[in-house]
Order: C-alpha cells, then sequence, then structure tokens
C-alpha cells in the first residue's frame, strides 16, 4: 500500500499512500456521487479498520489469558470454536475492507455480488464453527445448511454469468 515516488525537483523520495494518491488524482474526475461514494469508502475503511485492529487485540488477549491462565487446550471444543470463531471473525471484517479498498482504488464502483455472496459464505462458516450442536435445534441447523448450499448455487450461477460475459467480450464480434 506504500509506494516510493522517484527523486524530483522538489527533493528525496517521498513516501505516499497509494490509496490516497490515486483518490486524490481521481478526485477532480469525480461527479458529485462519485466524491460522495469515495468519502463514505474512505470513513468505512478506516471504521473497519479500527473494528479489525481491536478483533485482532482482542484475539491477542484471549489468546495469551487462555494460554496463562487455562494452558489452552485446543482439544477442548469450547476453546476451539471461540478461538476460531474469532479468527473468522476477522477474516470476515478483513474481505469487508478489501471490499471497500477496491472502490476507493477505482476497480469498481459499486461492491459486487459475488464478493457479497463470499462474504455471507464466510459468515456461515464461522456459524458453523461455533455452533454447538448439543444446544441447537436440528431445524436450526438444517436451515443453515440449506443456506449455505443456496449461497454456493448463487455463486456458481454468478460466477458462470461473469465468466460468459467475460467470454463475449474477448471474443470479436460477429456481424
Amino acid at each position: 500500500m506504500i509506494e516510493h515516488i522517484a527523486p524530483n525537483e522538489r527533493g528525496p523520495r517521498v513516501r505516499r499512500f497509494r490509496l490516497f494518491k490515486e483518490t486524490a488524482e481521481n478526485w477532480h474526475s469525480l461527479g458529485l456521487y462519485g466524491w460522495f461514494e469515495q468519502a463514505i469508502a474512505l470513513i468505512l475503511t478506516a471504521l473497519t479498520g479500527a473494528v479489525i485492529i481491536i478483533a485482532v487485540i482482542d484475539l491477542v488477549w484471549a489468546v495469551a489469558r487462555d494460554l496463562y491462565l487455562k494452558g489452552l487446550e485446543p482439544v477442548d471444543h469450547t476453546v476451539f470454536q471461540s478461538i476460531f470463531g474469532m479468527i473468522m471473525t476477522v477474516l470476515i471484517a478483513m474481505e469487508f475492507n478489501h471490499t471497500i479498498l477496491s472502490i476507493l482504488h477505482r476497480k469498481r464502483s459499486i461492491v459486487q455480488l459475488r464478493t457479497v455472496i463470499l462474504i455471507a459464505l464466510l459468515a456461515l462458516a464461522r456459524k458453523f464453527i461455533i455452533i454447538d450442536l448439543t444446544e441447537t435445534a436440528p431445524m436450526t441447523i438444517a436451515a443453515l445448511a440449506f443456506a449455505a448450499l443456496s449461497l454456493g448455487c448463487v455463486y456458481w450461477l454468478v460466477r458462470q454469468q461473469d465468466s460468459r460475459e467475460d467470454a463475449e467480450a474477448e471474443s470479436p464480434h460477429a456481424s
């Protein structure tokens, strides 16, 4: 994310954040909505980054506390659920933040459906990791499984559509 800028007449090499440089360079070409979208994306990136940092600190604290106080037994199902649930939460937040960053890089003007589906699948995977099978109703587990299957099917359909559109864009059009 940090880029080196070659020396110029102003002096020595300067380090800049590429993200802000790209946003600043594109700022004049954006319309009112583009400015609004970029400002909101910057705010969301900062907030999500703060949440990720807090979640990682909490994760490190929980692992250190469990190691020191309880001896951290990874075979213990509740410890496994707790730790990996926290890890999955951080991964979901990072993926969400990556999606917002792609808007700032102007790679996409809106959040892509495939990304939303993948984040939802990650959230379901997290739920399956932390779920307590002894206390969860079978219908709830079936509903979660159906949701995962449905999201997988929708993801496959969207991916197939994207592949077809990419193939059509690359092939010469017959007139």
